[in-house]
Formats: structure tokens, sequence, C-alpha cells
């Protein structure tokens, strides 16, 4: 690679190499000579040949791509191509090299044939092929598409990727994927090892996050069962062979990416914002009425926030609606329903779902009956608050929360300690990407350490963008500890 651009440098300048010559009589020449390297002359003879079957394509096939796309997507109706950025750098190859319209199941004692496009494409120009170019041709045949990890990346040079279905390490010469990828990320793609340099084939545009991995190592466990009636272990042949459901892995992860968020509350609602108003006829009975609903509390707690009116009588209060235990944590011992402010003959009940408020609704007028009347109801979705919020900070607005100072030292420390305390009890709750164990359970086994470590990567790494002053972040390499997983070295 050049250390520098001779676009930069004037001819009689000083070479930036740091020679004290002038950068036409030290560096210019090599800076502007030809890559020569292993690694470019497999990128443009890869260019060369994807070019030209390309071009052959649109000649012999001109309506296939249509029908390979819907196969691609293993679907009777395929999504626009367009709505996955890059989704081409995976279906090209896919379209060129594996896509044939009459495929039928592969049978092991068969040998792989190429797809279609690359039959056709080598009966007639293969003979004219550089040796190069017939070398990508059967990499691209006869070379598994699988799941890699990146190990190690050295950003615009290599990558160290382990193939999560079949084990084993390969180092990979990438120059413009490996900019984007971090340890820990997940590729789908296909390594070429060619004469001289590894590089890869065909890789998708999205890198899958750690926290992906659970349906990856779920895929190889299956797999493994598969092979094991065959006493052996999987292998490259395998994946080839089982390429189909090794791609509609991949296809729900994509799709899930793309797909928007399902924000829901702990009971599995999906969040809706409700804000209810109700006429009410004495504030005390209302108070009387509906403090049992803050389970437990005691009205005595309730009443040490309450403003009282220079007469004795009950002018507002707070009360949160409040459950036993929790669904979704089964280690919490409640759950806040919503919260209720009661001031003078007016009452505002704030929930977070459109069930919640049904709920919410009745233990009113169940408890208080014609004491209380329902007067307005503004609901608003996360996207509508968003937006709202947008709109203020635009026009200069601050809401009352905005305007709060940051919490205080002995606030944040306490809310910081009510995190660490969630984070720890994490390990002792159900989780469906563990099918259902503990992650305390699943470092047990060697699949579930590995999906538990991908949970906490993709957990931490939600940290890393920049907090709202005076938030907290759990440390997580305490939960690594208690569940005797490796803390990162620069951690330690």
């Amino acid at each position: 690679m050049q250390s520098h651009s001779s676009a930069k440098v004037g001819r009689n300048a000083e070479c930036p190499c740091g020679s004290g010559k002038k950068y036409k009589r030290c560096c210019l020449a090599a800076d502007t000579a030809p890559d020569l390297s292993p690694w470019k002359q497999q990128r443009d003879a890869s260019d060369r040949l994807t070019d030209e079957m390309m071009k052959f394509a649109r000649r012999e096939f001109s309506e296939a791509k249509e029908r390979a796309w819907i196969d691609f997507n293993q679907t009777l109706v395929a999504p626009a191509i367009d709505r996955f950025e890059g989704e081409h750098q995976i279906f090209i190859p896919y379209f060129l090299f594996d896509w044939h319209p009459d495929r039928q199941r592969m049978r092991r004692d068969r040998p792989l044939k190429p797809g279609i496009v690359a039959q056709r494409f080598f009966a007639r120009r293969g003979s004219q092929l550089a040796e190069l170019e017939q070398l990508i041709l059967r990499e691209s045949v006869f070379e598994p598409v699988s799941f890699y990890e990146v190990v190690k990346s050295n950003p615009g040079y290599v990558m160290v990727l382990r193939d999560l279905l079949i084990g084993g390490e390969c180092e990979v010469e990438e120059h413009s994927g490996s900019t984007h990828v971090r340890n820990g990320d997940i590729l789908y793609g296909q390594i070429h090892r060619l004469p001289e340099v590894n590089t890869m084939g065909r890789m998708a545009p999205h890198r899958i996050s750690p926290g992906k991995k659970a349906n990856i190592v779920s895929l190889r466990m299956t797999l493994r069962r598969k092979i094991a009636k065959l006493k052996r272990d999987l292998t490259a042949e395998d994946l080839i062979h089982y390429r189909e459901q090794i791609r509609c892995v991949y296809l729900d992860i994509r799709d899930a990416m793309h797909r928007p968020p399902r924000l829901c509350n702990t009971d599995g609602d999906p969040l809706v914002f409700h804000k209810l108003t109700f006429s009410i006829r004495s504030a005390q009975v209302a108070f009387d009425a509906l403090a049992p609903l803050a389970w437990g509390q005691t009205k005595q707690d309730l009443n040490e926030d309450a403003e009282i009116d220079a007469d004795g009588a009950l002018h507002s209060a707070n009360i949160e609606w409040r459950k036993k235990g929790n669904k979704m944590h089964p280690h919490w011992d409640n759950t806040i329903m919503g919260r209720l402010r009661i001031s003078g003959h007016s009452m505002e009940v704030e929930v977070n779902s459109a069930n919640r408020a049904k709920k919410i609704t009745g233990e009113i007028e169940k408890r208080l009956g014609m004491m209380a009347t329902l007067t307005s109801t503004r609901k608003q979705t996360p996207e509508e608050a968003i937006q709202e919020s947008k709109k203020r900070r635009a026009a200069g607005e601050t809401s009352d929360s905005q305007k709060t100072s940051v919490l205080d030292g002995e606030a944040q420390r306490e809310f910081q300690a009510i995190m660490q305390e969630e984070a720890e009890a994490w390990i002792h709750a159900r989780i469906p990407a563990l099918g259902g164990s503990t992650p305390l359970e699943a470092v047990a086994d060697p699949d579930g350490r590995e999906i538990v470590e991908g949970l906490l990567l993709d957990w931490e790494r939600g940290f890393e963008a920049p907090q709202p002053a005076g938030s907290c972040c759990p440390d997580l390499n305490v939960v690594r500890r208690l569940l005797h997983l490796p803390v990162p070295m620069e951690a330690r």
C-alpha cells in the first residue's frame, strides 16, 4: 500500500517520508508505480470476471435476475432489493454462481454443479479465461458461504475470521470491508483461498451484531445433529449441501435488522403512551379508594408527599399503580403499571399501553363509580413522542425534565447501584435467546457460553454512544466475573 498520496504532494516539494529530498527524487516513483500485489491482482481478475459474466447474463438470461432474487429470498414475493442497501454484494454472486431455476434438493452422492449462469458461461468462455479468473470462478462455486466472527481486524488491510459453523481461523486480506468491522462482529460471506492471498469472494453488506450469535449457534447445533447420524464432524462440503438453510438464517437476521423495533412494556404490550384525565368529586375520596392500587406501599407512605389545604383537607397526592411481581423479570418484586396524580377536582393517569389504560379505567370505575368521570384521553406512540420532542428543541422549548439539573451525587450513586443490581440479577433471568435457560445455566455448555458472551458484548456496545448527562451504565465485567467468563484485558 502507498504510504502517502502523490496527488497531495508537489513534485518539487519536500518528500513527506522525511528524507529531506525533493519528492520527485525520492518516493514519487514508488507512489505512482502500479500495484502488483497478489490482492490487487485478485481484485482486478475478480472484477473482470464479474463484468464479463454480468454482460453474458444480460444477453442470455435477460429476465432471470428477478426470478433469482425471489429464489434468493426464499419467498413467493420478494421485497424490492433497494430496501436493503448494498444487498447486491451478496445477491449478484448468488445469481452468477449458485442460482439454478430448476435446482432440486442436493443429494450427497451427486457432485456439486455450478449455477446455470456459471455453467453456460464456462462452457462458452471458459477456455478464454486467464488462469486466475478460472480459479476465482471455481472458488466462487465450490467454497461454502458461512458465518464468520471477526477475531482481529487491522482496518483497511486484513482481518482474522473464525468460521462459526465448522470452526477454524483464517487471515483474510480485505481493504474496504475491514474498515467497518470490529472484533466480535459477524460477517456472512465466502472466503477465496487463492495463491499467496485469502480474500472475501462475497460478503453481505450488513455487519451482524454479537447479540445475533444465538441464531447462528442454533443453526450450528441443528447441522451438527444431522451430521452426527453419519458419525463424523461438520465439514465445508456439508455447508454447501445446506447452503439454502444457512442463507435462510442470514435472511432472518437481515430482515430483523431492517424491521422497525417493536417497543413493548414488561407485560409485552406495544408501547402507546396514554394520558387519561378524570373529573373527581373529592380528592380525599379518590385517594382513599385508589391508594390500595400501590402494592407494597401504605397510605402513610403515600401521605408523606401529599399536599393538605389550610383547612386540613387533602388537595393533591401521587399514587404509583403497582402490582406484585413482573412477568418479564421474575426477580423483580413489583411492576409500576402507571402513575395517578390527584389535584383538587381533577386526576391525571399516565400509562404506557392500551391494555393498561383499559385496566386502570375499569379499576377507577369500580372503586369510584359516579365520583369520577373520564373527560379526555390522549394517546401518543413512541415515534410521535420523539417527533414532538424534536419540534420542541427546534423551537427552543425545554421540558421540565430537561430543566432539571443533573442528578446530585447521592441520587446518582443510588441510581447506579440499582442499575448494577439489575445487571447482576440478569444472570438468573430466563432468556429466550438461551432457550429459556438463565445465563448462569447456559455458560455450563460451550454453545450457551458463546451466546452469553455475544449478548454481553452487544449489551456493552449499547452504552458506547454518548449518554445524556447524569446517566449511568452498569459494569458488565462484574457480570462476566459472576458467570466465570473472561474479562477483557484492558478492564483488568
